[in-house]
């Protein structure tokens, strides 16, 4: 225990011994009508490197391995998941026992998300940090998440309010971090996977997004944002590089249209087979 211990371990990122004997009770429960085996938690230190398209992708793929997925966007503020899916705003409703119904997607994914709570998906969510927490709680216990074998936890960027709620108030069985090329990512992603640890939460992998763009006619691969260092990251933290996602106009042509369920890939193959085995 540190010697400046205020004794508030729902405020406190360490790992001391007295915040990991009581990480259980600030767990919070699942109201009785929902079950879910395993919550994997998508996690970057910056952002824009394409959290939630490896949220996305990792989603579709463990559903085609013919497992009930769903997603929880817990990225209040800049909720993008929805529109990979195609769902529009009226996607929620709400049940007899008051517990909102998740939105499905057309192969079957459930998803909750602020975006489909909005009136338009463009309105933006202007709350404060608790409160956020908060509707990420919420969304955890008061949604009817039924028989759930994998879900997918889309967190915002950094080491704040709501990576901390997730970690503290969900079962979080491991973590997925997202990164891309650039040097200064290294920086980022150790901040990550030191709050993880610190927290005690198994850091299952990382995925690299925007790895390589693929010249059409050659094969080449040229590397756009210079020379990738997740290998180094790999060797430093003993973390295993689970994918390699390329540029590819593919990808945003069937996230703005809203099928990335039906965009045909094989470069997170890998990190599913990690996810059924660790996690």
């Amino acid at each position: 225990m540190s010697e400046t211990c205020t004794h508030d371990c729902s405020s406190c990122g360490e790992n001391c011994s007295s915040r990991t004997a009581e990480r259980t009770s600030f767990l919070e429960p699942l109201n009785p009508a929902s079950s879910v085996k395993k919550v994997i938690g998508i996690v970057s230190g910056k952002g824009g490197v394409g959290k939630s398209l490896v949220t996305s992708l990792l989603a579709v793929k463990m559903k085609s391995r013919g497992k009930r997925v769903a997603i929880l966007d817990a990225d209040i503020t800049g909720p993008s998941i929805p529109k990979s899916f195609g769902l529009g705003t009226d996607g929620l409703s709400i049940n007899g026992d008051n517990l909102m119904v998740p939105a499905t997607t057309s192969t079957g994914i459930e998803i909750v998300s602020a975006n489909l709570l909005l009136d338009n998906d463009t309105d933006p969510v202007i709350w404060r940090g608790p409160v956020i927490a908060g509707a990420v709680k919420q969304f955890w216990q008061e949604a009817l998440w039924k028989d759930i074998d994998y879900m997918f936890v889309d967190m915002p960027p950094g080491t704040g309010d709501v990576p901390l709620t997730v970690f503290q108030s969900l079962p979080v069985d491991g973590i997925v971090i997202v990164t891309s090329p650039q040097e200064l990512v290294s920086m980022i992603v150790t901040k990550a996977v030191n709050m993880a640890r610190k927290m005690d939460i198994p850091v299952l992998g990382l995925v690299e997004n925007m790895s390589y763009l693929e010249c059409p006619d050659c094969g080449k691969r040229i590397s756009v944002f210079g020379e990738s260092h997740i290998d180094e990251i790999s060797a430093e933290s003993g973390i295993p590089v689970l994918a390699r996602i390329p540029i590819t106009p593919t990808i945003a042509e069937h996230v703005d249209a809203g099928t990335i369920e039906y965009l045909e890939e094989d470069w997170m193959d890998e990190a599913v087979k990690v996810l059924l085995t660790e996690a």
